[in-house]
């Protein structure tokens, strides 16, 4: 049985591991492909698609989990990677209808997908291997961060302009990555717990299928309605108001760091014939901070001289460095420009080192507030855990998604203010709710 569960959730992490290196790999650079295009009938934006992916994610939540109730967590997570291939595969022969066709499908798909992914690795472990269980999968979902972006740069590297056949070769690659973690979607074998529960439903012989279904669904919509009561009496809850600025700031610098970032070192115009290979690169080097950091703060935040208040106290500071050495080495018009390259000048002279270290600094501030964010919704609402994530991921993809939408419009200086603001006002937030659960466990002591 444990070598079972073991089994399954390696494979889990390898599928991740697979369709996030297509995925990742592709919002880091669609922005780019998309204004390297040379077709007059294509007027897509890679900054409105992400911005509807994760616009359609953020709804499609609610529902997400009634339809792995009724249909499974495999055969969900199998659909899930279906729709996500099929987003990749749009830009070997993109067309705009189909660009933003595929948008809203993958948003409604990684809804599903993540839902499941939740469901099933709770299905696979006990309470003695949960945290082994999540570290195994996350480690080897943060590794998508490196393949694909490492092909970016071998294949980028020294040119000026993205061809078609580049293009096409690229996203060949990618579209076989996301397929090959789908297929491992069908070799998870069955847990204990749905061995259970099918042995149960074939044991009453004089329900039919669709019954079955029915009964399923039912109970399904009848736990998603209860779970959707308790999302709306923890949103008025002082807690979850303030550390709703932390949630939308983490939403803008997923947005900031994923798709906006990578295309701004692409478009600058001093980095010469290098500036596409550095693409690649930039995101290789989030990955690398964002697994240090998440790595590093699991090992300190078990030690009790370490809080939650000192890590996202570092997160601010490492994302104000990070902002203010964007602010200097890359062009204002780097975001918005619609030609290949940047127009303006930066204070500094471009630098790749600087624009590489500001990559990795986004990175490990990312895995600040991220960790400590779920640690601090895990310790507050213990008994209320999946309806106070379900709560943050909803405020952190509407943010990414309306990011997104102004990223195309506005000047990097006012995107990097608005982060700044943001930051600061998310962290005394969140050194606010820290003080407010101080004051609770010297309460209960007296």
């Amino acid at each position: 049985m444990a070598d079972r569960r073991t089994y399954n959730v390696v494979i889990l992490g390898v599928g991740f591991l697979f369709i996030f290196t297509a995925f990742t790999t592709c919002g880091n650079v669609e922005q780019t492909v998309v204004k390297s295009l040379k077709n007059s009938t294509f007027s897509g934006s890679g900054y409105h698609s992400l911005g509807i992916i994760y616009g359609v994610f953020s709804f499609s939540n609610l529902l997400a989990p009634t339809v792995v109730t009724v249909i499974g967590a495999k055969l969900t997570m199998f659909l899930s990677g279906l729709l996500y291939s099929g987003y990749i595969a749009v830009f070997i022969m993109p067309s705009t209808w189909s660009f933003y066709l595929t948008s809203v499908l993958i948003g409604v798909g990684a809804a599903l997908l993540w839902t499941a992914q939740g469901s099933f690795l709770v299905e696979n472990s006990e309470a003695s291997t949960i945290n082994r269980n999540t570290g195994m999968f996350w480690a080897l979902l943060q590794c998508s961060m490196l393949f694909g972006n490492l092909y970016i740069y071998l294949d980028w590297n020294g040119k000026s302009e993205i061809s078609e056949s580049s293009r096409r070769n690229i996203f060949l690659f990618l579209l076989v990555a996301s397929i090959l973690g789908t297929l491992c979607f069908l070799v998870l074998r069955t847990s204990h717990h749905e061995e259970e529960m099918l042995s149960e439903e074939e044991g009453q012989s004089l329900l039919s299928t669709r019954t079955m279904y029915k009964n399923r669904a039912n109970t399904a919509l009848q736990d998603t309605k209860t779970e959707f009561q308790t999302i709306l009496q923890l949103l008025k809850t002082k807690t979850i108001i303030l550390l709703s600025p932390c949630m939308v700031y983490s939403g803008l610098e997923l947005s900031f760091y994923s798709g906006v970032y990578g295309t701004c070192i692409g478009a600058t115009a001093h980095f010469g014939e290098a500036a596409k290979g550095l693409i690649g690169i930039s995101g290789i080097v989030v990955g690398i901070g964002e697994i240090v950091g998440g790595g590093l703060f699991g090992l300190l935040c078990k030690n009790s001289r370490f809080r939650r208040t000192s890590v996202v106290f570092l997160g601010m500071v490492v994302h104000f460095i990070a902002s203010y050495l964007i602010f200097l080495n890359i062009p204002e018009d780097a975001p918005v420009v619609f030609e290949s390259t940047t127009q303006k000048n930066p204070f500094l002279s471009p630098s790749a080192s600087i624009a590489l270290l500001c990559s990795f600094l986004l990175g490990l501030g990312d895995s600040c507030f991220n960790t400590q964010l779920y640690s601090i919704l895990g310790y507050v609402y213990a008994e209320q855990s999946m309806p106070a994530f379900a709560i943050f991921k909803f405020i952190q993809s509407v943010s990414a998604a309306v990011a997104f939408f102004y990223s195309g419009y506005l000047l990097l200086t006012w995107q990097l203010l608005l982060l700044v603001l943001l930051g600061f006002i998310g962290t005394l937030c969140f050194f606010v709710v820290e003080r407010m659960q101080d004051y609770s466990m010297v309460s209960q002591d007296y």
